[in-house]
């Protein structure tokens, strides 16, 4: 017979899990940093304190001033896993990150068609953490790269097919790491940091005037910018041959980051002989994430259909 003290213990001890996992979201199994000793490129500021944004239902909607970058796990069931896997970086315009709807939401997504999907808590540039702030983030997304294809038997993932995927400065982000995933910006070993494949939704990519999403450019790069810096982070100029398979989501309609950015990419791939898919749609706007009413709604399906024709997913 259950006595009233363990039932106590027993409501106590699920109020604690859910206490200590309330920021992460259902589903997730393991949560990594992607630094578990010293932060590259850091400076110690003892002010700047990571700080979380809930929604109504009080489940955590965004994070800011990042410090200790991080990877939640979502892994795909061993019966429809394809051992592919994706880093999810969410958008945020470099300020915070939408790390709900454009992390764990569609992480959970991926794990519907198979896939593992690891939602990647960067760091947000930031002079006040960081020597040199414009290669913080890429620090943190090469070393996530670099521990999915290290842990690939603990996860039971295909080293070589572990793809990147970013949201609007999140999809900067992952541009950034398809075309500069070779440069040495902190001390590694020598796994490698290139995707195998890159999906970019609504991105920023360019850093040009009249283009870029100047919040991105601006918290990136800082108000006095160099062309020579203004041409290194325009990823679309940075394409070459071996610049991973991509697929592109964009709203014509979208405001805060010119489709533009998108196209010019598409068409530096295409220069380049890279495969890459893109839709684009009539409306939608920004940050739709998995999709709001109208054609846009559908994008996860053609992503599907484009990562099964890519033989990432069966």
């Amino acid at each position: 017979m259950i006595r009233v003290k363990e039932v106590k213990l027993f409501t106590y001890l699920i109020i604690l899990i859910f206490t200590f996992f309330g920021g992460l979201s259902v589903n997730a199994q393991e949560v990594v940093p992607v630094w578990p000793a010293a932060v590259p490129n850091s400076i110690e500021d003892k002010d700047y304190k990571e700080l979380l944004t809930y929604d109504d239902a009080q489940e955590v909607r965004g994070v800011s001033k990042v410090t200790n970058p991080s990877l939640t796990a979502y892994l795909a069931d061993e019966n429809i896993s394809s051992g592919t896997a994706v880093v999810i970086c969410p958008g945020g315009g470099y300020s915070h990150l939408a790390i709900n709807k454009e992390g764990y939401k569609v992480a959970k997504w991926f794990n519907s068609i198979g896939v593992s999907a690891f939602v990647l808590k960067y760091r947000l540039p930031s002079d006040l953490i960081m020597i040199d702030k414009t290669i913080g983030p890429l620090q943190d997304a090469q070393e996530a790269l670099r521990m999915l294809r290290r842990n690939a038997d603990k996860w039971k993932l295909n080293p070589n097919k572990i793809g990147i995927m970013g949201f609007s400065a999140g999809g900067h982000l992952a541009s950034t790491l398809a075309t500069h995933y070779g440069e040495e910006v902190y001390a590694s070993d020598t796994i490698s940091a290139r995707p195998d494949f890159a999906i970019l939704i609504y991105p920023v990519i360019s850093m040009e005037d009249g283009i870029t999403h100047n919040g991105s450019r601006k918290n990136l790069l800082g108000d006095n910018v160099s062309a020579d810096l203004i041409d290194k982070y325009s990823n679309e100029r940075q394409i070459d041959s071996k610049t991973p398979p991509t697929f592109l989501i964009h709203a014509v309609d979208d405001k805060a980051v010119p489709v533009e950015n998108s196209i010019n990419y598409l068409l530096g791939l295409k220069e380049n002989t890279v495969p890459t898919e893109m839709h684009i749609y009539e409306n939608g706007g920004h940050g739709f994430g998995l999709g709001r009413e109208g054609t846009n709604t559908y994008w996860p399906e053609s992503l599907k259909r484009w990562l099964i024709v890519s033989n990432f997913v069966q």
